[in-house]
């Protein structure tokens, strides 16, 4: 999978998303500090959220539609997106600040007229949010664009994620990536059950990451060593800032940390490789040989008492030390002599 040149998968360091949501908190100069935050940071990407209050549900009152426990207590739905949106009219400026900079940005949209609107600023990839993973005819609609999508699986069974990829695959998309995902905000990071994420790439068969809603880095970390391509984090410029999801989010610290150290542990993960490391071959010398311990004349018989396994390296093996005891020498021997092969008479 590729996103403008930048290629994702098992043999690139993770891909890492900022994703900016609402916490610009309803002004386009705190959004376009984030995405200088996360090009500064070495994010891979910034990512927004691409709806209106109408466009993600209903101005109601009735029960269902209001908000019970968690960050947002008390709000119906629509009074939360109606103050967590991003307009439209920021988004060309928005892309544009990103291009100008350097890092990537796409969207998460959430009906047809978005996708339309996100096609028209040339989006270089898309992503379906956890609450949308069910909405197959716009997985398919996105599909149809013939950009790289991203799925996260939040609250999906295997059976929805399997529905999804193949909305995803029979509507065009041949560059796919999923996403294990927990939709809490935040969440505890005993709910991730990373080992989901081998599972996924063996039932899958596709690029695999995280969306990641605890409140530090160490899961995140944690999943690139299970083989996560994708790290996605919401970031924010103050935690107490107060909009609706700076609370659970990264500063400019900690995601610098983020990026760093998930690079470092895909590094570390490597290959499979029994050999010498460049940074072991000076320190081969000084691992443990065979030495005389006292001098010998030659004929000498090779007693027990005669020779050590010791460091450094320089003498035959210590596997060898059975087979030597009771040979002779073939040569005079000092003390602190390595036993070689020529000094043993054959």
């Amino acid at each position: 999978m590729k996103i403008n040149d930048r290629n994702i998968g098992r043999n690139f360091s993770p891909y890492i998303i900022a994703e900016m949501s609402a916490n610009h908190n309803g002004d386009i100069e705190n959004a376009f500090r984030i995405i200088e935050m996360a090009k500064r940071c070495g994010a891979d990407a910034v990512k927004m959220q691409s709806y209106t209050a109408d466009t993600i549900t209903l101005n109601s009152n009735r029960d269902e539609f209001k908000i019970k426990g968690g960050l947002w207590e008390g709000q119906t739905l629509y009074e939360l997106y109606q103050s967590a949106y991003t307009p439209w009219e920021w988004h060309k400026p928005l892309f544009d600040r990103a291009r100008s900079i350097g890092i990537t940005m796409f969207s998460s949209p959430f009906d047809t007229t978005a996708v339309d609107m996100l096609e028209d600023l040339n989006t270089p990839a898309y992503k379906i949010a956890s609450f949308e993973a069910i909405d197959l005819p716009l997985i398919r609609y996105v599909a149809q664009t013939g950009k790289p999508m991203i799925i996260s699986t939040g609250m999906a069974n295997n059976e929805e994620i399997a529905e999804a990829i193949e909305a995803a695959r029979s509507g065009g998309c041949e560059q796919l990536a999923i996403l294990h995902c927990v939709s809490g905000y935040p969440a505890p990071s005993s709910d991730y059950n990373l080992r989901t994420i081998v599972d996924m790439q063996q039932r899958f068969g596709l690029s695999t990451g995280l969306s990641d809603h605890t409140l530090d880095n160490t899961t995140a970390i944690a999943s690139v060593a299970l083989g996560a391509n994708i790290i996605e984090k919401h970031v924010t410029l103050d935690r107490s800032g107060g909009g609706p999801d700076d609370s659970f989010s990264l500063e400019a610290s900690e995601l610098q940390h983020l990026c760093d150290a998930s690079r470092i542990c895909w590094e570390a993960l490597g290959e499979v490789d029994y050999g010498h490391k460049s940074s072991e071959k000076a320190n081969v010398q000084f691992r443990r040989s065979l030495y005389f311990v006292k001098p010998l004349k030659a004929g000498d018989i090779i007693t027990p008492d005669s020779i050590r396994s010791v460091r450094p390296g320089f003498g035959l093996p210590p596997k060898m030390l059975e087979n030597i005891i009771g040979k002779t020498v073939s040569v005079d021997v000092d003390y602190a002599t390595p036993v070689t092969s020529e000094a043993i008479a054959k």
